[in-house]
């Protein structure tokens, strides 16, 4: 029995892969080219590359590097703005008076009450007394009122004594400033301050009325001192009609 024809083959065994050898050597010699510069072709920005820089633009540079001024607080300048400091006032001289001030006493501005004198300030002469029967002197004046009239200070000041005197009956004594001193005698047994009061001129201090013994004689009336460091002034000499 004959055995089909087979076509024959070009290349033996051997041939065969020698060819497959060299188709594969071809194949990976193209992916290669492809791979290594048509890669880095695509990967390359032809718009990015740039011309080497100019360098005349750094000559102006400190070849030490840029430097930094720094400035202290008190160097930096404040703008002005407009504001104009004016130069201190003098002020004037002023002559002093070192002359020596003097208290003035006050003045006594208020009668104590109005009535007419029936007994006058006498102490440089003396002057009969007719409830005592004798010549003596009389170191206030008497100013004639009814029984109950309102007796007023005669300056401001502060009571030192309410009492009952043995021959001047019921007596206020009021101490002023500047070494004055009056009194108010022959008053109703309740006068209205005590002792320690401090009165202002014109404050009703009391009443006339009828205990003074030793000028029980005269008419009802009202007995008004006044003193100056303990001496007796005319209280004619203090107020005024």
């Amino acid at each position: 029995m004959n055995k089909p024809n087979m076509p024959k083959t070009v290349l033996g065994g051997a041939g065969f892969y020698i060819v497959l050898l060299l188709s594969l050597a071809i194949v990976g010699a193209s992916g290669y080219a492809i791979l290594f510069h048509g890669g880095s072709t695509a990967r390359e920005d032809p718009d990015a590359s740039t011309a080497a820089p100019d360098a005349d633009l750094f000559d102006d540079l400190d070849p030490n590097g840029p430097s930094l001024e720094i400035l202290e607080p008190e160097t930096l300048k404040v703008p002005d703005q407009g504001v104009t400091v004016q130069a201190p006032v003098q002020m004037p001289s002023v002559e002093v008076d070192d002359t020596p001030v003097k208290p003035i006493a006050p003045s006594l501005i208020v009668w104590p009450l109005r009535g007419a004198v029936v007994s006058a300030f006498s102490v440089d002469a003396l002057s009969y007394d007719e409830t005592m029967g004798d010549w003596r002197t009389h170191a206030g004046v008497d100013l004639a009122a009814e029984v109950g009239t309102q007796v007023m200070a005669a300056c401001a000041g502060k009571v030192t004594s309410v009492e009952d005197n043995p021959l001047m009956g019921t007596t206020v004594v009021i101490e002023h400033d500047g070494g004055y001193v009056t009194t108010y005698a022959n008053l109703q047994t309740v006068p209205a301050v005590k002792a320690g009061d401090t009165v202002s001129a014109g404050q009703i201090i009391g009443a006339v009325g009828s205990t003074a013994i030793a000028e029980a004689a005269l008419p009802p009336h009202l007995h008004f001192a006044v003193e100056k460091d303990g001496d007796a002034v005319n209280p004619q000499t203090f107020l005024e009609d």
